[in-house]
């Protein structure tokens, strides 16, 4: 296995982790790729294997137990894996009213969604920043931006993601580590292998394939790091909120999550 530099992706087996593992593999990146599952998971890695001539090591592991992103800063660094790309993109999301959510089921949420990412980014970092020039991708969502009842828990976590990342590529920033905020809307969702799953037409424009968002998040990386909403119009609804009063926009968002 080279030792030149890895990306690692998290939630790697599905979406927006298999784009992010496919675009880089074509750039000559190795990967580390993490899932929860190992037969999706390993049967992807081989499959990069034949088609791209990079490294890649799967790893299965559910970041979603507490300290599991440590655990696996730890493999690596032990390993002899150096990390250049960290891609924070393990996360799940719960609709409906929080009292009738399950607990531990929602204490799985933040975990996976925030606490993996803080305890990932915090156990590489000395690595990366003895190599230099490196890069972080958090991959959070326009959710973040408003609060969204009935999938309240949800939308604070990428609350969350979205100030710390925001506030860590500063403090990172002369140091020479890129940060990216990734928030993306609606993705095209697919239902088997490369068949994309239709989408009503009155809401064709505001969905985005994970390949386009794939490659906004690294022009931004290329470019410095910052704040990447990709789409105009998710990007006209992230500015237009700030216009609207804050205690109107849970209202205006509980009666949409409705309908």
């Amino acid at each position: 296995m080279k030792n030149d530099g890895f990306a690692l992706i998290t939630g790697a087996s599905r979406g927006l982790g298999m784009a992010f593992a496919r675009t880089l593999a074509q750039r000559h990146c190795n990967l580390v790729l993490v899932a929860r599952s190992p037969e999706p998971l390993h049967a992807f890695a081989n499959e990069l294997r034949r088609a791209h001539p990079v490294s890649v090591l799967a790893i299965q592991r559910d970041l979603s137990t507490g300290g599991a992103g440590q655990v696996l800063a730890e493999q690596l660094s032990s390993g002899g894996i150096p990390i250049d790309l960290l891609v924070n993109n393990a996360g799940f999301g719960l609709r409906g009213e929080f009292r009738a959510n399950s607990l531990p089921r929602q204490l799985e949420m933040l975990r996976l969604n925030n606490q993996a990412v803080v305890e990932l980014t915090y156990s590489l970092l000395p690595g990366m920043l003895e190599r230099g020039q490196k890069g972080i991708i958090n991959v959070s969502s326009t959710a973040g931006f408003q609060p969204i009842p009935f999938a309240s828990a949800y939308s604070a976590t990428k609350a969350f993601l979205t100030t710390f990342s925001l506030a860590l590529e500063q403090e990172l920033r002369a140091a020479g580590v890129s940060v990216v905020t990734l928030c993306p809307g609606r993705l095209h969702k697919k239902q088997n292998g490369n068949a994309v799953q239709p989408v009503k037409e009155k809401w064709a424009s505001i969905y985005q394939s994970p390949e386009q968002v794939v490659d906004e998040a690294l022009r931004v990386l290329a470019n410095g790091g910052g704040l990447s909403v990709p789409g105009a119009l998710n990007k006209f609804s992230v500015f237009a909120q700030r216009l609207i009063p804050r205690k109107i926009v849970p209202r205006l968002v509980a009666k949409l999550s409705r309908a």
